[in-house]
């Protein structure tokens, strides 16, 4: 055995270990779950059919879902350019401004969307307005890191070229490096822009507008056939959104064409779009806004309880820590698994169209229920805790990595597989000497971005009450005990540095 294959093996099964202590630590317990089934197709059953009386009051609020989800998603997207130009090394400025803007999307990056639009409420007040001002930082943030990232990875010879010849780096920029991050930077944005969709559904919980309140209502109330309803109306608003994404990506990516004209219009109604969904947001409230607030929010973060920071009980900072990204690591790992198989089930290069087809409904039909719905409905089959949060992470995962999956697959030379094929080799055997060889990078760098995502999303999952630090972190945010949000946001933000320096590590392994 080789060096290098010993290596493999050993993180292999350090990795099996670490996964097996999580599961034990999440109190993971399949049997129990099995043996409560009955109360998870009872809920779904309830469902179907829906109340399709309530379309007419749930319309007006997903308008308002639709509404924050566009424009957050735009200027969010537009602010992030002049950001990642003052990030990106190959590009002037000093080093000092360069380190402090990219640690201060770092830590915007740290929170999930529902907590920036719990902050966002207290500046602002409750509404789409506040929700919108979440979306937009949210977009920022992971529109920022993606493009100075893009930058640098950029070829630099027209930039250096225009720059010799007296151009100003902001004029040598536009014409030397963005059209060749053009393509990238907006597909980074029409991805955005359907999962802001999903975050903006659930945003209603903290008071920041949307459909997310009436949802929670309902399924507090156990009135099914109209959490039905709205879900199907979630649906309805992501399967178009994601069909309408894949023919702009076509565009952009140029394996489609509009022609000038119709390009034109394609940016007039997008343009048209924007401003109508600006224009008609509501005001901030700013009744309940004064200066002692702020300065008490502001003093309060300064200074944070160091003395949770260093409690040994299940309260404190580390276990909450701890406990976090065991979550988020069953979660995505679990999720990958039944991931897997659907993507090639639902992958047209391998199955019959119709069936490709009807595999990826399925899988778009997961992703639309925003992952709060979730843990509320596996709460009322599991219980309270962790294990809840494994569950909900695990189908959220499912969803968003098997499209992940997917266009992997679609993207594969397939011409050595079909050659084995042709010499009578099976296609277990084929898959296994040609197809994974080629998947496995793209696999596991999706399953390292879920996995960064998951731990966010872990953060916030105690608001259903499915373990890790969000239930602290909202709880200690609606209280005003800001000692407290500072050491616990503290701590969520050295837990994503962390997430991301591992993830940046394997990245580096792989290439």
């Amino acid at each position: 055995m080789s060096r290098r294959t010993s290596r493999r093996c050993l993180t292999l099964a350090a990795f099996a270990l670490v996964f097996l202590w999580a599961a034990w630590f999440t109190g993971c317990d399949l049997g129990a779950m099995w043996s409560r089934r009955g109360h998870l197709t009872d809920i779904v059953s309830r469902m179907v059919p829906p109340d399709w009386s309530f379309a007419g009051k749930a319309l007006p609020l997903l308008w308002s879902t639709v509404q924050m989800s566009v424009t957050g998603t735009f200027l969010g997207a537009a602010m992030a350019i002049p950001a990642a130009m003052v990030c990106a090394a190959p590009l002037p400025g000093p080093a000092v401004l360069k380190k402090a803007v990219r640690f201060c999307i770092q830590v915007l990056r740290s929170f999930p969307a529902l907590i920036l639009a719990l902050l966002a409420t207290f500046f602002l007040g409750i509404g789409s307005f506040a929700g919108t001002a979440a979306i937009t930082v949210y977009t920022f943030a992971i529109m920022a890191r993606l493009t100075y990232e893009d930058i640098e990875s950029a070829p630099q010879g027209p930039y250096l070229a225009l720059r010799t010849m007296g151009a100003s780096p902001v004029r040598a920029f536009a014409r030397g490096i963005f059209p060749e991050i053009l393509p990238a930077y907006l597909t980074n944005g029409l991805y955005l822009l359907e999962g802001n969709v999903r975050h903006s559904s659930i945003l209603g919980y903290v008071g920041a507008g949307g459909i997310g309140l009436l949802l929670n209502e309902k399924v507090s109330w156990r009135e099914y056939d109209r959490v039905g309803m709205i879900l199907l109306l979630l649906f309805v608003i992501v399967y178009g959104m994601e069909h309408l994404s894949a023919f702009l990506t076509a565009l952009v990516q140029h394996e489609r064409s509009l022609g000038r004209n119709g390009g034109r219009l394609l940016a007039a109604a997008a343009a048209a779009l924007f401003v109508v969904c600006t224009l008609t947001l509501p005001p901030p409230d700013l009744s309940r806004t004064s200066l002692q607030m702020v300065q008490n929010l502001f003093a309060g973060l300064l200074q944070p309880d160091w003395e949770l920071f260093f409690r040994p009980d299940s309260s404190g900072l580390a276990y909450l820590l701890l406990e976090t990204a065991a979550i988020a690591l069953v979660g995505t790992c679990a999720g990958a698994v039944f991931a897997v198989p659907l993507a090639f089930l639902g992958s047209s290069r391998f199955f019959p169209a119709p069936v490709a087809w009807l595999f990826r409904t399925v899988v778009t039909a997961i992703r639309s229920v925003p992952f709060l719905i979730y843990g509320l409905i596996f709460i009322r089959v599991c219980g309270p805790g962790s294990f809840t949060g494994v569950l909900t992470l695990a189908v959220c995962s499912v969803g968003l990595l098997c499209k992940r999956f997917t266009e992997a697959i679609d993207a594969l030379d397939l011409r050595a597989y079909h050659a084995l094929e042709s010499m009578g080799t099976g296609k277990l055997a084929c898959l296994r000497h040609v197809a994974l060889p080629q998947l496995a990078p793209r696999f596991f760098s999706a399953w390292l971005y879920r996995f960064d995502v998951n731990i966010r999303e872990a953060s916030v999952l105690g608001l259903a009450g499915a373990g890790g630090i969000g239930a602290p972190l909202i709880l200690a945010m609606n209280q005003y005990a800001w000692h407290e949000v500072s050491t616990l946001a503290l701590g969520m933000i050295a837990l994503s540095w962390l997430v991301d320096v591992i993830s940046g590590r394997c990245r580096r392994r792989m290439a």
